[in-house]
């Protein structure tokens, strides 16, 4: 589960589960004292419970936190507290896609961000088609669905409430893009083909969420031979 508070990376781990403490600028316990000044760089937590939580998720609504990069929770029970955490807001779900053409990938330029094509997903929408609609209202691009990739879950406020929302991501192939266009009704001011290289670079003015699966696709699919290719 891909998680991320105010686009911070949270991972909740096993309490058996080996981690290396070195490769953490800070190691706490729960009831260590601490304050927002503390959290700088990754943070390691240990044995964090439903406690812990609560006094972070109420830290992070009053703090931006914007010196820390990410925090891992070792705990005993992963699903309880996972459980736990998302009982703390309200879900939305929503649907997105990695569109690709050739060795190229397609971003989106939306509210001073740069996005992947997404959207709320209809109440009981499938959810690789209501990516497949999603994608295809915002860069207005005839395409093709390929494998599923990994789900994000990010958080935001709307109207006073603390919203969890969970983006099922799917590759995309690009069959017709002679139209396309950015859907302005949703703030999208451009939709832009680019090398991996220029998106690696756009990551740095993107979301977390969505360098987590541009850098999948990049290091884990892209470039590898199809079986297409390896049967030759």
């Amino acid at each position: 589960m891909n998680i991320f508070i105010n686009d911070i990376p949270l991972v909740i781990k096993k309490l058996s589960e080996k981690v290396y403490k070195h490769k953490y600028d800070l190691v706490l316990n729960p009831d260590d004292d601490f304050t927002s000044k503390d959290l700088i760089g990754d943070v390691l937590v240990r044995d964090a419970g439903p406690l812990f939580i609560d006094r972070l998720l109420r830290l992070m609504e009053v703090k931006k936190l914007k010196k820390l990069k990410s925090l891992t929770m070792l705990v005993k029970k992963k699903k309880f507290i996972t459980l736990h955490l998302k009982d703390q807001f309200k879900i939305a779900k929503a649907g997105g896609g990695l569109v690709v053409k050739g060795d190229q990938v397609l971003m989106i330029y939306r509210l001073g961000k740069w996005d992947l094509p997404k959207g709320k997903l209809k109440s009981d929408e499938d959810q690789a088609a209501g990516a497949l609609r999603e994608v295809e209202e915002e860069t207005n691009i005839k395409l093709e669905l390929g494998e599923e990739l990994p789900s994000t879950w990010h958080s935001y406020a709307y109207k006073g409430n603390k919203m969890l929302k969970k983006t099922s991501w799917f590759l995309m192939k690009c069959l017709d893009d002679s139209l396309m266009k950015p859907q302005t009704e949703e703030y999208i001011e451009e939709v832009r083909w680019m090398s991996p290289q220029e998106a690696l670079a756009k990551l740095e003015d993107s979301y977390a969420s969505i360098a987590l699966v541009v850098r999948h696709y990049l290091s884990e699919i892209a470039g590898k031979p199809t079986k297409e290719a390896k049967a030759k």
